[in-house]
């Protein structure tokens, strides 16, 4: 399988270094350094894109790997408010595109048990929840796509909860679901969420030891969406 590499930073090699012991070839590596290369004639050689880049650059990065025909896997975050407007492109042109906010096959399993305690603690209203995550100081957005999945995966589940905030809440209970963001070196990506009272607490807790975990899912990624056509998410992958 032939990948061109959009984004070249950390991630990006270790991406590259995966795909090359499982036997694929590399037709590009586009980074901020050559991003003025970056047109739909190097792609012409690509089975499948595979996008990590910055908030600013992700969009305008898949809209032209969608426009030259080539399925797109997108593991930026920062991006997503603009990701319906990319569903549309690749329907509009009968495309392939599959986005996750976390490749990592123990967070996606993470996510499924969040999603299972959620619907669990529905009816026990003396807990409050709320998310804590954990990255390098390298790390742009905040906060990090997966907390915001998770917290997502909350609100569809927990009646009391309604929307998500970075604003610590003022009143124990609140409507909303607080998201706590630390950047500090070294951190290995750490995702908990908490569910408190007065009597106990109850925590589940991910924690990332290398990018090696979300390497190995985008190119699982790459390797599963080979002759499909349309918009997937890690669970397809994986099917969860």
């Amino acid at each position: 399988m032939n990948i061109a590499l959009i984004g070249y930073g950390k991630m990006g090699r270790a991406i590259e270094e995966i795909a090359l012991r499982r036997g694929h070839s590399i037709t590009c590596k586009i980074s901020s350094q050559n991003l003025s290369d970056f047109n739909p004639r190097v792609l012409q050689w690509a089975d499948v894109a595979i996008e990590f880049s910055t908030p600013e650059s992700a969009f305008s990065n898949i809209s032209l790997c969608l426009d030259a025909g080539v399925p797109t896997i997108s593991g930026t975050t920062g991006w997503t408010n603009k990701r319906t407007e990319i569903e549309q492109k690749c329907k509009d042109k009968d495309g392939t595109f599959l986005y996750a906010s976390n490749f990592s096959i123990g967070v996606n399993i993470f996510f499924e048990i969040n999603k299972r305690l959620a619907a669990l603690m529905n009816k026990y209203e003396v807990y409050d929840v709320d998310i804590k995550e954990i990255h390098h100081t390298a790390k742009m957005d905040k906060p990090s796509g997966t907390a915001i999945t998770l917290a997502k995966d909350i609100i569809d589940a927990l009646e009391r909860k309604k929307v998500w905030t970075i604003t610590p809440p003022e009143e124990k209970n609140s409507r909303n679901l607080f998201i706590a963001s630390e950047r500090i070196d070294p951190a290995p990506g750490t995702h908990i969420v908490t569910y408190s009272s007065e009597i106990d607490d109850i925590e589940i807790t991910h924690t990332a030891h290398t990018r090696k975990g979300f390497a190995s899912g985008a190119v699982l990624a790459a390797e599963w969406i080979l002759g499909k056509k349309g918009i997937f998410e890690m669970k397809d992958v994986l099917e969860l």
